[in-house]
C-alpha cells in the first residue's frame, strides 16, 4: 500500500521525536531515607567505626587457596562538611597476609616481599542525586595523589527488612613504572539494621580479580567484613598487629585537616 507524502512526513516526525527524547536515568534505588541509611551504615555519625575483614587469596584458574587475609577499614563521618544530601568519609585501611595453615603473618612469599595493603587515608564524598548516589575518592600523596570519580554505579535494593548495596569497581590506573593496574572489584554491603536478632547488622562481601602480590600471577581475593563500633571489640589478632606494626591505623583521621596533611 502506497503512503501519501503527508503520512510519510508525519511518520518521520514521530520517529524524530523518539530519537530526540532524552534517555530516562536509571533508578538506582536511592532516596533521602535510603541515602541516610547508607551513610549511617558505612561511616557512622562522627565517632570512629571499624570494618573488620577476613578472607582468602586464590590463584587462578586452578582456585588454589594460598594466603589468608585480615585487616580493618577505620572510618568516621566528617560532620563539619556533611549535609542531608552529601556525606564526607575520612578513613584509612590496612590488610595483612597470613599463612594459609598456621595463620602466622607473612612478610615475604618465596623470597619476594609481601607488604601489607596500606592506605594512610582515603577521603570519599557521597552525594545524593535523584535516585542515584555519586561518589568521589581521593587517595595517595604528592605526585601520586588521585581523585577518582564521579562514579554512580552503586545500586540499592530492598530484600525484606534488609538493604543491599551493590558496588562494582573497574580499575585501570597508570603506575609510575609505566604499567597499568587493572582489576575488577565488587562490594556488596548489607544493612540488616531493621531486622531483629542480628548481632552484626552491617556486613560486606568483597571480591577482587586481578594481579596478585609477590609474583603469584592473576587470582582472586575474597573477604567478608562486619562493622565493629569500638576498637576494644576488634579481635585480638588484628589488635596485636596494629599495636605493634600499624599504629597509624588504630583510628581513622581526626578531621579533614589531617587528610590534607597526608596528601602532601
Amino acid at each position: 500500500m502506497r503512503r501519501s507524502k503527508k503520512s510519510i512526513g508525519l511518520w518521520l516526525m514521530f520517529v524524530g521525536s523518539l530519537l530526540a527524547t532524552p534517555a530516562v536515568a536509571a533508578d538506582h534505588g536511592f532516596d533521602p531515607g535510603v541515602f541516610r541509611r547508607w551513610v549511617d551504615m558505612r561511616v557512622g555519625k562522627g565517632e570512629p567505626i571499624y570494618w573488620y575483614a577476613i578472607g582468602t587469596v586464590y590463584t587462578y584458574p586452578d582456585g588454589k587457596p594460598v594466603l589468608r587475609m585480615e585487616g580493618i577499614d577505620a572510618a568516621r563521618l566528617e560532620r563539619s562538611l556533611s549535609t542531608a544530601t552529601e556525606a564526607h568519609q575520612i578513613s584509612r585501611k590496612t590488610f595483612i597476609y597470613r599463612d594459609i595453615d598456621t595463620g602466622a603473618i607473612l612478610r615475604e612469599w618465596q623470597g619476594k616481599p609481601l607488604p601489607p595493603i596500606a592506605y594512610p587515608y582515603q577521603y570519599i564524598t557521597y552525594t545524593l542525586r535523584g535516585t542515584e548516589m555519586e561518589t568521589w575518592v581521593e587517595q595517595g600523596a604528592g605526585a601520586r595523589k588521585q581523585r577518582i570519580g564521579p562514579e554512580n554505579d552503586i545500586v540499592a535494593r530492598r530484600i525484606g527488612n534488609t538493604l543491599a548495596f551493590s558496588a562494582p569497581l573497574f580499575l585501570d590506573i597508570p603506575m609510575p613504572s609505566g604499567a597499568r593496574l587493572q582489576s575488577f572489584e565488587h562490594y556488596d554491603f548489607f544493612d540488616h539494621g531493621n531486622a531483629k536478632g542480628v548481632q552484626k547488622p552491617y556486613q560486606i562481601s568483597w571480591l577482587r580479580f586481578g594481579d596478585l602480590p609477590a609474583g603469584l600471577g592473576q587470582g582472586v581475593m575474597h573477604m567478608v567484613t562486619w562493622r565493629i563500633d569500638r576498637y576494644a571489640d576488634l579481635p585480638a589478632s588484628i589488635r596485636e598487629y596494629l599495636e605493634s606494626d600499624g599504629r597509624l591505623w588504630l583510628e581513622p583521621p581526626k578531621d579533614i585537616a589531617e587528610v590534607r596533611r597526608l596528601q602532601h
